[in-house]
């Protein structure tokens, strides 16, 4: 599982061991216990990634493998593309800007973005 943290200074990919659905389970319980509110839902996230780094070349070559996965893979100028994904946000509120987005991919292509998002020197927001 892929977790995208969306924070109002950045963000940050990290890579889940944990089922889907009992990482969800425990934040909703978390939220339940600590008397705040949680939406969840299912959405959409996009990041953007540099296309100079290691391992780019390999999700460009295969994207189409991938085509049930990633929603798209749009080229936005000659340094950097956005990778857009279907999973489930969790935020304060919908319209919250900061929260948390989890997605369940193949082992591969969630190998595959997090290796470039950890080759990544200065991460993209």
């Amino acid at each position: 599982m892929l977790k995208l943290t969306y924070t109002h200074d950045g963000f940050l990919i990290d890579h889940l061991e944990e089922s889907l659905e009992a990482w969800v389970t425990t934040r909703v319980i978390l939220a339940l216990r600590a008397g705040t509110s949680l939406c969840v839902e299912p959405s959409s996230a996009s990041f953007l990634i540099s296309l100079d780094l290691p391992y780019v070349d390999q999700l460009l070559k295969n994207v189409d493998q991938f085509a049930e996965e990633i929603l798209e893979v749009n080229r936005c100028d000659d340094e950097a593309m956005e990778v857009v994904l279907e999973g489930t946000w969790l935020g304060a509120d919908v319209a919250s800007e900061e929260g948390l987005f989890v997605c369940r991919l193949s082992d591969r292509l969630e190998s595959l973005l997090y290796q470039i998002w950890q080759e990544s020197p200065v991460k993209i927001n």
